[in-house]
């Protein structure tokens, strides 16, 4: 009997970048950019196989920790002017002879939109599944006026005038020979916007297509073309470091809705908790007596919760810029290991992760200050306590109902091993 037909999602992830370096590995909440795509599309329940197609060791590694597939892209498709087409082209004829399993429907996903979700993923599959599309793509619906600089783009130059007379012929003359003009509208004219009509923005996100049509045109769009709307709040394509940094400002937001309100780590998510120690199993003050000695409060719950984790099997690490010997005495009391007096606290767990043989996005760093934002972009659970500074409490993934000090660790530990708690 021949193997069902498979449904093949391939995401090109080339290892050149001109916009941002290393892009397909840049972590967004602590996962690679390329591994937050194979995530949702291994989730999605239409897809039977995932590919990565890259030219990159560390990228197919990456991809192969996610649990996709891997396909090595030769050198003459993987330059800067390769298209996305060429890779899938290329991935399905690698798939098809290494599993000897006709494909039925391909999809491209662009591991460049941080926020595609799976259910993205299943409806664009199933409008080409279910529906007989023969191929279609993600959109996001729009209302917005759209215009072009005709002296930018040296063109507009009978519109502009056009425009400009009807406007009241002020400027029609030669001066209006390059006038911006509007692309979806008549400048003219400005309807309210439940009267205009609505435009559809391409993601970039998502495409599935029949794959015997896609080999016949080798273009995405053939046929009848389907589109599917998305959530136009996560719509967002990284093509230069400031894309990048507002996808890691936003992640905490659109994770935790994708995760679901309130969602919380569990052992399944993590293999290693890191702490912040001052504000975070201290309050954050410093008592100093008549000789200048300091000494701090810390929460006997703390210290439960600490060896509760150690049982479980997780590694676990105080990681603290200041160097003070009660850190030290701390961490030798709970039996952790410690870096302190650490300048670049987010160089130090990424060693620390390589060390330990940890990828990041399975690491739990609980943290209270502007000084832990760079382990937040590192690790995949970040973590602030209850009391943290405002932005990073906006930044984590998760915030813990308790302050620092006041058994916010004993509450992180909950959450990951509350059975034995």
């Amino acid at each position: 009997m021949s193997p069902a037909p498979a449904v093949l999602a391939v995401i090109p992830a080339r290892g050149g970048s001109k916009g941002v370096a290393a892009k397909n590995l840049a972590p967004v909440a602590g996962v690679p950019l390329v591994a937050r795509a194979a995530r949702e599309c291994l989730a999605a329940r239409n897809v039977t196989d995932v590919v990565v197609s890259t030219d990159d060791t560390a990228i197919a590694e990456a991809a192969r920790s996610a649990g996709a597939e891997v396909v090595e892209r030769p050198a003459d498709i993987a330059g800067d002017l390769a298209t996305s087409e060429a890779a899938v082209l290329h991935a399905m004829d690698v798939y098809e002879k290494r599993h000897r399993r006709p494909l039925q429907t391909v999809l491209l996903v662009q591991c460049t939109s941080p926020f595609l979700v799976r259910e993205d993923v299943e409806r664009v599959a199933a409008a080409v599944i279910d529906d007989g599309a023969d191929s279609a793509l993600t959109v996001a619906p729009f209302h917005g006026f759209v215009w072009r600089d005709g002296a930018a783009a040296g063109e507009g130059a009978v519109e502009g005038a056009a425009g400009a007379a009807a406007a009241g012929g002020a400027g029609a003359g030669a001066g209006a020979a390059h006038s911006a003009y509007g692309v979806n509208h008549d400048r003219a004219v400005r309807p309210r916007r439940q009267d205009r009509p609505e435009d559809l923005l391409e993601t970039g996100a998502a495409y599935a297509m029949d794959a015997m049509g896609f080999r016949e045109s080798g273009h995405r769009f053939f046929g009848r073309t389907a589109v599917v709307r998305t959530d136009p709040a996560r719509v967002l394509e990284i093509d230069d470091p400031h894309d990048l940094d507002r996808a890691r400002a936003l992640a905490p937001l659109l994770d935790a809705h994708r995760d679901g309100p309130g969602a919380l780590p569990t052992r399944d998510d993590v293999d290693a908790v890191v702490l912040d120690f001052d504000g975070t199993q201290t309050d954050d003050r410093v008592y100093i007596d008549a000789e200048g000695r300091e000494t701090v409060a810390v929460h006997r719950g703390d210290g439960l919760g600490i060896a509760a984790l150690r049982r479980s099997g997780l590694e676990v690490l105080i990681l603290s810029t200041e160097t003070n010997p009660v850190v030290a005495a701390r961490a030798a009391k709970l039996k952790l290991p410690v870096l302190h007096g650490i300048d670049r606290k987010d160089l130090a767990l990424k060693q620390w992760c390589e060390e330990k043989g940890i990828a990041p996005e399975r690491v739990l760093y609980a943290g209270n200050d502007a000084n832990d934002l760079p382990c937040f972009a590192l690790a995949g659970w970040p973590v602030a306590v209850a009391d943290a500074h405002d932005v990073v409490r906006a930044a984590a993934r998760a915030v813990t109902t308790r302050g620092g000090g006041a058994g916010a660790v004993r509450e992180i530990a909950g959450w990951l091993v509350g059975a034995e708690l």
